[in-house]
């Protein structure tokens, strides 16, 4: 009995390592295979790009690069741009009572953002008339819608340069594609089929570029029309006010 159990024992003590092993291997294998997995979609975009032609497919990303620099600086510059137009209501209309004309002034000028903007030149020609100060702020925010909207005509040009591009370069493809058909005398199923698919390479690299950059282009395009409701609403708030801090005076 007592020789069973230190055999028993033993077999034991042999399993445990052996499944240590055998479960280090597998977590070695997995990871392996990660690695190898991202390696192999990298090898197989990099492939792609090679097939599509260096040419073609290079000034397709370029186009892509561009747009995707000049939404992202959109992107940035009207989140920036949004302001709490009710909190700066509040403020500014406590500052009227308080300290006058000057004193909304400075809340303005420590505010970011155009409707601050729009409210400073308003309120620095308040001593001159609803009237003018009408005009001011109607005319300012026309400044202010037209440096919102700046750039977007960049994004455009890209969202409709890139797949300009991508057909470009499909049309190439099919030409040469056809070239090599002559030159072989016979058309293989083969070499038809591969000199198509490389020449669709292109259209595929295009029509991505433009769709990722026409997401950003509609929501800057969004996001202005937004801003500028809020400016709208907020200038009309603005005359309000000033209509009754000079009903007090």
């Amino acid at each position: 009995m007592a020789s069973n159990v230190v055999v028993a024992q033993d077999s034991t003590a042999t399993a445990q390592p052996a499944a240590q092993v055998d479960v280090a291997t597998d977590t070695e294998e997995a990871a392996a295979a990660t690695a190898e997995e991202g390696q192999s979609f990298h090898s197989a975009l990099k492939q792609k790009f090679i097939e599509g032609g260096p040419g073609f497919m290079t000034s397709i990303l370029l186009a892509f690069v561009l747009g995707l620099a000049f939404s992202i600086e959109r992107v940035l510059y009207l989140n920036l741009a949004t302001t709490n137009t009710k909190k700066l209501l509040k403020n500014v209309e406590e500052a009227l009572e308080t300290g006058g004309i000057e004193a909304a002034k400075e809340v303005c000028r420590k505010t970011r953002g155009p409707v601050a903007s729009i409210f400073y030149q308003g309120l620095d020609r308040a001593n001159e008339g609803m009237d003018v100060v009408e005009k001011s702020v109607i005319s300012y925010g026309g400044v202010q819608a037209g440096l919102m909207e700046s750039g977007l005509s960049w994004i455009a040009l890209f969202i409709a340069l890139a797949p300009m591009l991508g057909f470009l370069g499909t049309v190439v493809g099919m030409v040469l594609a056809f070239d090599a058909i002559e030159a072989a005398g016979d058309i293989s199923p083969s070499l038809v089929a591969g000199g198509i698919k490389v020449a669709l390479i292109t259209t595929i690299g295009g029509l991505i570029a433009a769709i990722v950059l026409q997401v950003f282009y509609n929501y800057c395009m969004n996001k202005i029309d937004s801003l500028i409701n809020n400016m709208e609403d907020a200038s009309i708030s603005l005359l309000d006010l000033l209509v009754k801090h000079n009903m007090k005076k």
